[in-house]
């Protein structure tokens, strides 16, 4: 029988930057009443990796560009996050009222370069965002490989974040980075139960695993920034989440 464990670690304080995040998230898992295991899989919201490498930005502090106060106008958004949206983009995909739809510097397609002002921390005076990673998958090969070195166990790290989707409504948790995971599960040219060919079909398994840690981490007050999921292998693969996203000359809606 066939069977995957998911587990929400709490009891993981509020993250600040230079935090050992490593550590804090161990003492978590010990604290659950859990320890690592070989083949764990550790999901971790983007948003406390941001924290730990102080990517955070106190918009108080941000001047817009001419640029950025033309596109806002457009927007109908705070000049000093759209100033900060071009920093952190290649291009504007789609501008409208309320959306500013961009392919960041990691190749994400996304709104608002993936800035958020939610579970932050705000206090009186001060407007904090919480950018992306710089590199997610360096972000998530370094925690993994601290991991492995502090536990003496193969694991996979995973960096999550939530995005909505092309013609969908809602949204969902995205692999933004990865590091000894598997991210694809590729059926092409294998056959079903039935002796037909399989033509396309290539599982994006980081984005499921992803998908499925969100319910227990939640979006809102629920404070589990981290699951622990049991019951897949972890592997070294070439591919990184990088490959996800997915190339333009692909695109069959432009």
């Amino acid at each position: 029988m066939k069977k995957i464990e998911i587990f929400g670690i709490e009891g993981i304080p509020d993250i600040k930057p230079g935090d050992d995040l490593v550590e804090i998230i161990l003492e978590a898992i010990r604290k659950n009443g859990l320890e690592i295991e070989n083949d764990d899989i550790l999901v971790i919201s983007q948003k406390i990796v941001s924290k730990s490498e102080n990517r955070i930005v106190n918009l108080n502090s941000v001047k817009p560009s001419e640029e950025a106060i033309k596109i806002a106008k457009i927007a109908d958004k705070d000049p000093r996050l759209v100033e900060l949206i071009l920093r952190e983009s290649k291009r504007i995909v789609k501008l409208a009222k309320g959306h500013i739809i961009v392919e960041t510097k990691h190749g994400i397609i996304c709104a608002n370069a993936g800035i958020d002002k939610s579970n932050v921390g705000n206090v009186e005076n001060i407007e904090n965002v919480v950018l992306l990673p710089e590199d997610p998958d360096s972000s998530a090969k370094r925690i993994r490989f601290e991991i492995e070195k502090r536990t003496g166990k193969k694991v996979g790290v995973l960096i999550s974040d939530t995005y909505g989707r092309m013609l969908r409504e809602g949204q969902i948790n995205y692999a933004i980075g990865a590091s000894g995971i598997r991210i694809f599960r590729d059926y092409r040219n294998k056959k079903d139960r039935y002796g037909y060919i399989l033509q396309v079909k290539n599982i994006a398994e980081a984005e499921e695993i992803a998908c499925a840690a969100e319910l227990v981490m939640g979006q809102a007050d629920e404070g589990i920034p981290v699951a622990l999921i049991r019951g897949l292998k972890c592997e070294e693969s070439p591919l990184d989440a990088k490959v996800l996203n997915m190339p333009e000359d692909k695109w069959l809606f432009k």
